[in-house]
């Protein structure tokens, strides 16, 4: 793999057989359970072998698959001593926070949210946690964290907390938290990653090599394997990565400026690139009309597939601390004129 080529070109080209020796050129679905005297839960199978060489080439780490997202979440959790302390922002996603929620609960660990957006808070974190989790940008509020500030000032920290980037938002395109020295970054990779909304997958990349065998013993002892299927599905999903993503991003733009000028949306949250977005409208009736009014985008929970979805997340168990008429919105591959008209039309309501 040449460290000149582009991500977008290494999404296409890594963890691809060698044509030269006469192999295909993708890789197949290996469906086993053993390879030899190993079950493939303990050694992998050449299809997961391929979407981690993909991803971490993306990342500049080692990959290791999960069967979902929140098994990451569990496996990241799992190299923590009993009575850790765990730094989170107060928006992130949902199902991170409810883990961290349930272990402290039991009493496994103590949780402290942070506002995302207060630098100043993290930095001081830096000297006092044993785990720093940022998610940049947020779910589903698109707060940016200054990953930068964050991480150098664990760098020189005495205590030296492990630190995890969820870049599910961002994707492997956008942001590479290990060169900005995270030790692990995360994916749900049923998401962007795989792009089409049709399977459960998570991975996790490490910095190390001593966290890139803890993180794969982890697996292993859950037994959080990916499915074969799934994980040939997410690699063919990689590839066309940075097309989905320009393209929707490009989309993204166009209906922010849009929203912006328009007098039923309150606040538009958008980072500046990418293909999330979040708008708020007066309160949580309105935006639940326009959610009714909707006919071309999808009312669901999941995001970073082809069509465009959009979601009121305030209503759900553990969002409601989300401002009531914040709309997430993940945009796809639609016309853009086509979404503005559904988006205006619902906004009329």
């Amino acid at each position: 793999m040449n460290d000149s080529w582009s991500p977008r070109t290494r999404a296409i080209l890594a963890g691809r057989p060698d044509a030269a020796d006469g192999q295909p050129a993708n890789v197949p679905l290996v469906p086993a359970s053993a390879l030899g005297l190993d079950y493939s839960r303990e050694v992998g199978t050449p299809t997961w072998a391929a979407f981690e060489e993909a991803v971490g080439a993306l990342e500049g780490g080692t990959a290791t698959a999960f069967a979902s997202g929140m098994a990451t979440v569990t496996a990241v959790l799992d190299l923590l001593p009993a009575g850790a302390t765990i730094a989170v922002p107060v928006y992130s996603y949902t199902g991170t926070r409810g883990a961290l929620d349930h272990a402290q609960k039991q009493g496994k660990l103590t949780v402290r949210r942070i506002e995302p957006t207060d630098t100043a808070a993290w930095i001081t974190a830096a000297g006092e946690v044993d785990l720093l989790w940022l998610e940049t940008p947020t779910n589903p509020t698109l707060d940016v964290m200054d990953l930068d500030a964050i991480l150098s000032a664990v760098a020189q920290s005495e205590r030296r907390p492990l630190t995890v980037v969820d870049n599910t938002f961002a994707t492997p395109l956008g942001q590479q938290p290990l060169a900005l020295g995270a030790d692990l970054s995360v994916h749900s990779a049923t998401k962007f990653i795989g792009g089409h909304s049709d399977l459960l997958l998570g991975v996790v990349v490490a910095g190390r090599d001593d966290l890139a065998t803890a993180v794969r013993e982890a697996r292993t002892r859950t037994g959080a394997t990916p499915g074969t299927l799934e994980s040939w599905l997410a690699l063919r999903g990689l590839r066309t990565l940075g097309v989905r993503l320009a393209e929707a991003s490009r989309t993204a733009e166009f209906l922010v400026d849009r929203l912006a000028s328009h007098p039923a949306v309150t606040r538009v949250r958008y980072p500046g690139s990418g293909a999330m977005v979040a708008f708020e409208l007066a309160d949580g009736d309105a935006a639940e009309r326009a959610c009714a009014k909707l006919e071309l985008i999808h009312n669901a929970t999941s995001l970073g597939g082809v069509e465009t979805t959009v979601e009121r997340r305030a209503h759900l168990p553990g969002d409601s601390h989300v401002p009531a008429g914040l709309l997430r919105l993940s945009v796809g591959l639609e016309d853009s004129e086509d979404l503005w008209r559904d988006l205006e039309r619902a906004l009329g309501a």
